[in-house]
């Protein structure tokens, strides 16, 4: 399981890094996202999630980790979407607004020419 974990980490990092580099602004934006979601999946992964066990604390029950799940990464993660969903919209706001203006979706605001791009 930790193998499989850590292999779609590194996958969504990986496609995440690839479309960064990409010279269009949508791509930029969908590798922004997949980094979120991989550095959301690491946060998880890395409490522990333990299948059957509450994060809250029980009465009758001793306040261990050997008997609870640990909630902080669960609200680390939760708050992380919040503000990923939010910086997304602003970016998607942002390249909308560049594309208009320049009539490009290209990064640096201007497609590059035939010449250009042989250097």
């Amino acid at each position: 399981m930790e193998f499989a974990l850590a292999s779609g980490i590194g996958v969504l990092t990986a496609c995440g890094v690839y479309l960064l580099l990409r010279a269009r602004s949508f791509d930029v934006i969908l590798g922004l996202t997949l980094l979120s979601y991989a550095t959301n999946l690491l946060i998880f992964v890395s409490g522990r999630p333990v299948i059957g066990k509450p994060p809250v604390l029980r009465e009758g029950v001793a306040g261990t980790l050997a008997n609870y799940s640990d909630p902080l990464p669960q609200a680390l993660v939760l708050t992380a979407i919040v503000i990923a969903f939010a910086m997304t919209a602003v970016v998607i706001v942002v390249a909308m607004r560049s594309r208009t203006d320049n009539r490009s979706d290209h990064v640096d605001g201007h497609e590059p020419e035939a010449g250009e791009a042989e250097r």
